[in-house]
Parts: structure tokens; sequence; C-alpha cells
């Protein structure tokens, strides 16, 4: 095969020519981007799309229409669809989102275009509008110090069970999970787990901690069943044994049970989507991970703080950034560099649209709908 390399950035960028593509196809062993669509595509496909089974091309395609016609003909399209209310939960459910905050902050290019704020100079109303969430987090959860962000829900899990076997010193590589966590928490933690070594045992922790050394115990609350338990005793079961504890906990229902710090736990992480953000089909959402102030140097991701300026006037910046992986590199406490900016900035300003009464508000009215349909369920079933 020829050498195709070239110096130049332009042919490095703007494609294959056509002596690249023949010589990738030559490799493939076809003579033409036509067969290689014929070989790749199923037929059943091929034939939707042409009037005889060939290659798709543009001559195949119906005529051009207005964009007001393409909407008539897509809405009737999309009517055919049978729309039901997603009851699946695992963590994620429908939630009204404000037109002001949809306008103003979803839609507002100032705020979805912008990433993550290294110049503080320039980034004082984002790195305030994140130190809210962090604040949020930290107040619903009970604990000191919160992050301004994870990806997710299942990645934050994952983070807390590294940030554990890190801040506990000893042998033990054993994490208990409880069987009612999330489904797809458990599969990242399995996933995170293995390379490093980690054994994940799981059973129903309301019985109490297994047999055995463990570095950490992850729990959810409310479970994936709906069930609320209270894990203090877990909790002082654990740390007697050396253990740190993990709750997933919903942000919207810690408006009315006790907050995991005050129960024991060492460490909360969950999800903020029903904090104003649509589910947008599973993502994305902003997750978050709260930790006590001592193991504020084991957190991971960016972290806003409190300074001055140069005339003694409060300003905001990142901090404890020796933590990350763009200054201490393999020896980072995370692979994770950056944060759900948009999403989080949506779930602060939602939680100060509504404010702590309203939060709690909406949290009663979600529970009241719950028993109306438990009930509802259980007298048709009788």
């Amino acid at each position: 095969m020829a050498d195709h390399t070239d110096p130049h950035f332009a042919d490095r960028h703007i494609g294959p020519d056509d002596e690249a593509v023949a010589a990738m196809l030559a490799v493939i062993g076809v003579d033409s981007l036509d067969e290689l669509a014929r070989r790749a595509l199923p037929a059943g496909i091929l034939d939707a799309l042409t009037d005889t089974g060939a290659a798709p091309g543009l001559d195949r395609l119906p005529p051009a229409v207005s964009e007001a016609e393409a909407l008539t003909e897509l809405r009737a399209m999309a009517d055919a669809n049978t729309v039901a209310v997603s009851m699946i939960g695992q963590g994620y459910y429908d939630t009204l989102t404000p037109p002001v905050l949809r306008r103003n902050i979803m839609e507002n290019p100032a705020w979805y275009t912008a990433y993550t704020p290294y110049q503080p100079e320039i980034s004082q109303g984002r790195l305030e509008a994140l130190l809210n969430f962090q604040t949020m987090v930290a107040d619903l959860t009970g604990l000191e110090v919160a992050n301004a962000s994870m990806l997710d829900e299942g990645t934050a899990a994952a983070e807390a069970m590294t940030l554990m076997h890190r801040a506990v010193r000893g042998s033990a590589n054993r994490l208990a999970v409880d069987a009612d966590l999330f489904g797809q928490t458990a599969s990242v933690l399995a996933t995170r787990a293995e390379p490093l070594g980690i054994k994940i045992v799981t059973a129903d922790l309301r019985d109490g901690l297994p047999e055995g050394e463990f570095f950490g115990v992850i729990t959810q609350l409310p479970g994936a069943s709906g069930r609320v338990t209270d894990w203090s005793t877990l909790a002082t079961q654990a740390h007697e044994r050396g253990a740190l504890v993990a709750v997933g906990a919903d942000l919207l229902a810690l408006t009315l049970l006790t907050p995991p710090g005050e129960i024991g736990a060492d460490v909360a992480f969950g999800n903020t989507q029903r904090f104003g953000v649509p589910m947008g089909f599973g993502g994305p959402h902003a997750g978050y991970l709260a930790v006590h102030a001592k193991h504020a140097r084991q957190l991971p991701g960016r972290l806003v703080g409190v300074s001055v300026d140069a005339d003694g006037s409060p300003a905001y910046r990142l901090a404890l950034q020796t933590r990350e992986q763009h200054i201490r590199r393999d020896k980072a406490t995370s692979n994770i560099c950056t944060a759900q900016v948009l999403l989080a900035v949506m779930a602060a300003m939602y939680a100060s649209y509504h404010g702590a009464d309203g939060l709690a508000g909406i949290a009663r009215r979600v529970h009241a709908h719950a028993e109306a349909i438990a009930a509802a369920l259980g007298d048709a079933l009788v």
C-alpha cells in the first residue's frame, strides 16, 4: 500500500482524496463506495431507500418540499407514536422546566457554549453559579463540601467507590453494595471495580454488613424499589469496622428526608436531573458528589472556592486544582477533568427559583401522587 502521509495541515484534516479512498477500498477488497454500501447495509434497508435495491443515490430521494410542508409531514409521523408516561424511574423522572430558566439559561449561548471556567478573571458569573450548585448540594446532603458536578450518577458512584478506597488505609479491597441500588449504577460500579481489583459484595444491607473486611459501603436513598431505609445503624456498624459509607441520594427527596450526612454517611452522590432538567431520553444530566471536609482533597472534579481579588473584594476561583489531572497527571485523584456546567447551573437556578419551601412542596406533591397510584393499584389488584 502506498504511503499517503502528508506533512501539510490541510491535507491531513480536510479528508481523504481520491487516491487515498482507492487505496483504502483496495485493502477492504471492494471496487467502489457503492459496493461498500451494498455490502454494509442489510438488503431490507437498501430496498427501503432505493427503487431497485442498488446503492442509495440522490436521484432516488423524494422531491424537495418547503420547511412548513416538511414539518407537517414529520408531525404526522410523530402523531403515529403512542405517547405514554414513563414510570421506569431508576433515578430519572419527569420535571417541569420553568420557561424563564429554559429561555435564559438552557437556550442562551452565553451559558450553553461556555466551557469549564479556567480563567477566573472573566468567569465570575459562571463560577458564582457553580458555587450555588455546590452550596445547594452541600445543604441538601448535610455534608460540608460538594464539587461542581459529575458527568452522571453512575460515574459519581464509581468515583465515590475509588474515593473511599483511597481514603481508607489498609488492605481491604471489598465493597458492600445494597441490593436495592439502581441497576445502571451497579453496572458502572462493576465495570470500574474489575480493573482495580475491587470485589463487590451485593447484599440486602438492611440485615447489616456482611462478614469480612470492607473499605466501603454503598446504599441508595430511596432505593430502586422506592423503599426508604434509615441507614444510620449500618453506618455506625461500618465505621466500627473501619469502612466508609456512601449514599446515593435523591436531592428532591432530601428536602423531606434526613440528609445522608446526619445519618452517618461520609459521601453522598446522585444526579440532579429532576431539578428542572428534561429527561432527554436518558441524559445528559449533572451528577453530584459531596463529602465531609476531611475528605475534600480526595474529591474528584472541579471545585469552586471563594477568595479575594487584588482590591480585597470577594472573588471566585477554581480551588485545590493540584488534585486534578491537568496538573498531577497520572497521580490525580480522578480522570474527570470537566463538569456538566450547563446542567449544574440549571439545577442550581431551579433550586433558587423555587426556594426551600417550594422544593419541599414539590416533593410532598410527588409523594402524594405516589401514594395515590399505589392505593389505586392496590385496589385494582384486590
